[in-house]
C-alpha cells in the first residue's frame, strides 16, 4: 500500500465515522470500522509489493 493510499484511506476512515457522529446511525459505524480494519490490513500485509 503506498502512502497517498493509506492517507486516502485514513481520510475515508475519518469521514465515515463524522457522518456516524452527525447520524447516529450504526451503519455508518460499522462501516468505519471496516474501512479501519481494511487500511490497517493493507499497511501490514501489503508492505513486500
Amino acid at each position: 500500500m503506498g502512502v497517498l493510499a493509506f492517507f486516502a484511506a485514513l481520510l475515508a476512515v475519518v469521514m465515515s465515522f463524522g457522518r456516524w457522529h452527525e447520524t447516529g446511525s450504526p451503519v455508518w459505524l460499522a462501516v468505519s470500522i471496516a474501512l479501519l480494519i481494511l487500511t490497517l490490513a493493507g499497511s501490514l500485509f501489503g508492505r513486500g509489493k
